[in-house]
């Protein structure tokens, strides 16, 4: 067994108070898992806002190959290349993953229904009722530390 990275995003109206979250497995332990508080953005930006902060902590953690779960069918399509991004707010977001992505010697990607996919999506409503960050974590979202800045 090797690392599996969970990620999730939500935000309550679209746009609305977002959080995303991960949770960093190796093997079935839980070795991270975290949830940032985002403030009002997309759905769809929270979504890529926890794939990022994932990377980065799965990175600074000292993972080299990743299995990665998601429950966005949307994010897996498009970091496949099935789908093509065309919102302009994800442009950024798809290419900051894409470099990321870049980093590891080897992962896979695929997505899972949102019942195989509780942990972060907790840590997603841990985040937003906090209003402020949940968990354990490596890298902070706001200012990247171990990693660099993430946005």
């Amino acid at each position: 067994m090797g690392f599996t990275l969970h990620t999730d995003g939500g935000s309550r109206g679209n746009p609305g108070i977002a959080a995303c979250g991960f949770d960093l497995l190796d093997g079935d332990e839980v070795v991270l898992s975290g949830g940032w508080y985002l403030g009002e953005t997309t759905n769809n930006q929270a979504e890529y806002s926890g794939l990022i902060w994932g990377l980065s902590n799965a990175l600074e953690h000292g993972v080299t190959v990743l299995d990665i779960r998601l429950d966005s069918d949307l994010l897996v399509r498009q970091v496949k290349g099935e789908y093509k991004v065309k919102n302009a707010a994800l442009k950024p977001l798809f290419t900051q993953v894409e470099g990321l992505l870049g980093r590891f010697e080897g992962y896979t990607i695929e997505h899972v229904y949102r019942e195989k996919n509780t942990v972060s999506d907790a840590r997603v409503n841990e985040a937003m009722d906090a209003a402020g960050p949940v968990g354990d974590y490596l890298v902070d979202f706001d200012t990247g530390a171990g990693q660099g800045a993430l946005f």
